[in-house]
């Protein structure tokens, strides 16, 4: 069992940042793909960038590419999501996904979401 915890959410005006952070319990972090998503109400949830296990390279929708950032730093099981020049659409609840190979399955893990609010 993975345990997974978002922080970081708030009321933020257009235009501001925020730095959302996830910690992901388990000794083989490293080895966790790690995404976050976003639902908006009303909305299917969408996913907002991801970060591989080892190799690759982040990946992230148009919607975001150029002002949300994924990173993470594995020696503290985290992984942060850097949001930049936020718009009244970025309002969701972000959620921060786990995604963990035990044997020949994928298992997914999630946390419980962390609100955002972009109004002015």
């Amino acid at each position: 069992q993975v345990h997974v915890v978002e922080s970081g959410g708030g009321l933020v005006q257009p235009g501001g940042s925020l730095r959302l952070s996830c910690v992901a319990s388990g000794s083989t972090f490293s080895r966790y793909a790690m995404s976050w998503y976003r639902q908006a109400p009303g909305k299917e949830r969408e996913l907002v960038a991801t970060t591989p296990s080892v190799g690759g390279s982040t990946k992230s929708p148009d919607s975001v590419k150029g002002r949300f950032t994924i990173s993470r730093d594995n020696a503290k099981n985290t992984v942060y999501l850097q949001m930049n020049s936020l718009k009244p659409e970025d309002t969701a609840v972000y959620y921060c996904n786990a995604v963990v190979r035990v044997g020949l399955e994928l298992e997914n893990y999630w946390g419980q979401g962390t609100q955002v609010t972009v109004s002015s």
